[in-house]
C-alpha cells in the first residue's frame, strides 16, 4: 500500500476491519464449539457432582488464589448453556461495535491527516499540546485526537452527521448503518444497564428498538449473527463510497479479477461429448 495514495489507505482500513470481523465470527464459532464439547464431556461423566477449581484473586508473589466449588451436573449444564447462548453473543457484539467504531475513527483520522484544513479554523487545542508538539503535523494529530475523543461520546446519528460534514460521506445513506445504531445501543445497554432496556436505548435505536423500556434485551446467537452481517454490510458500503471519493487502485485490483473470472466462465463454450 502506498502512503501517497489516500484511497488505498482508506481501503486498507476497511479491509482490515472486515478481516477482524471475520476473525470475531470464527472465534465465536470456535468458542461455541468448545462449550459444546465441554458440556458433552461433562454429561458423559459418571459422577453427579463435579468439582471445578478457578482463580478468585492474585497473591503478591504472583500466584493465583484458587477456589474449588462443587456443582451438580444440571447446575453446571445451565452455566454452560448461559455462556454459549447468552454471554458469548454479548461479548461478540461488544467486539463488533469496537471494531466498527475503530474503523470509522481511523477513516476520519486518515482523511484529516491528508487534509488538516477539514478541522476548521475554530477548533481549540490547549497551549500545552501546542508547546509539546515538535512539528505542525503533530499539532494536527493532537487536534484530530481531540476531535475523535469528542465524537466517541456522540450517538451514531450524531457521529454520522459530523462525519458527513468532515468527509462528505453520509453513513445514514447506508441501510445497514441504521441497524448498527440499534446494535451499538444494545452494546451500551449491556455495559451500562445490565441489558435492561431504557429510554436512552429506545431513543438511540429509533425504529429498530427491540424492547420497551424496563424489559431485558434478548441477545442470543441469532442476534449476534444478524449483527455480524449488518457490520459486514457497512464495510462493503464504505469500501465503495470511499472509493468514489478517493480512488483506490487496491479496490479496483480486488474487483477486476472477480469480473475477469466471471467473464471467462461465461465465454467458456459448453462441450458435449456424443457417444458413438
Amino acid at each position: 500500500m502506498s502512503s501517497a495514495n489516500l484511497g488505498n489507505q482508506l481501503y486498507q482500513i476497511v479491509y482490515m476491519a472486515r478481516a477482524a470481523m471475520f476473525d470475531q465470527g470464527e472465534l465465536s464459532q470456535l468458542t461455541y464449539g468448545a462449550f459444546d464439547i465441554a458440556a458433552t464431556s461433562m454429561q458423559n461423566m459418571a459422577q453427579d457432582e463435579i468439582e471445578v477449581t478457578f482463580p478468585v484473586g492474585y497473591n503478591p508473589d504472583k500466584t493465583a488464589i484458587q477456589s474449588t466449588r462443587t456443582y451438580r451436573k444440571e447446575e453446571l449444564q445451565e452455566k454452560y448453556q448461559f455462556l454459549a447462548f447468552h454471554q458469548l453473543s454479548i461479548n461478540a457484539i461488544v467486539q463488533l461495535v469496537t471494531i466498527t467504531e475503530t474503523m470509522l475513527g481511523d477513516i476520519i483520522r486518515a482523511v484529516i491527516a491528508r487534509y488538516p484544513q477539514k478541522l476548521g479554523g475554530k477548533r481549540n487545542i490547549s497551549i500545552q499540546a501546542v508547546l509539546e508538539s515538535t512539528t505542525l503535523e503533530e499539532v494536527h494529530l493532537r487536534a484530530t485526537d481531540t476531535l475523535l475523543n469528542e465524537l466517541a461520546y456522540k450517538s451514531p446519528a450524531e457521529f454520522s452527521e459530523a462525519m458527513n460534514q468532515l468527509l462528505s460521506v453520509n453513513l445514514l445513506e447506508c441501510p445497514a448503518f441504521h441497524r448498527y445504531m440499534e446494535i451499538k445501543a444494545t452494546r451500551d445497554i449491556f455495559i451500562h444497564n445490565q441489558g435492561v432496556s431504557n429510554e436512552v436505548y429506545i431513543r438511540k435505536s429509533g425504529t429498530h428498538a427491540r424492547a420497551r423500556s424496563g424489559v431485558k434485551l434478548p441477545a442470543d446467537i441469532q442476534y449476534f449473527l444478524e449483527s455480524y452481517e449488518q457490520c459486514l454490510q457497512i464495510t462493503d458500503w464504505l469500501e465503495e463510497e470511499l472509493h468514489n471519493h478517493w480512488h483506490s487502485s487496491d479496490y479496483e485490483d480486488r474487483k477486476t479479477p472477480q469480473m475477469e473470472i466471471s467473464l471467462q466462465e461465461q465465454e467458456t463454450p459448453l462441450v458435449v461429448e456424443q457417444s458413438e
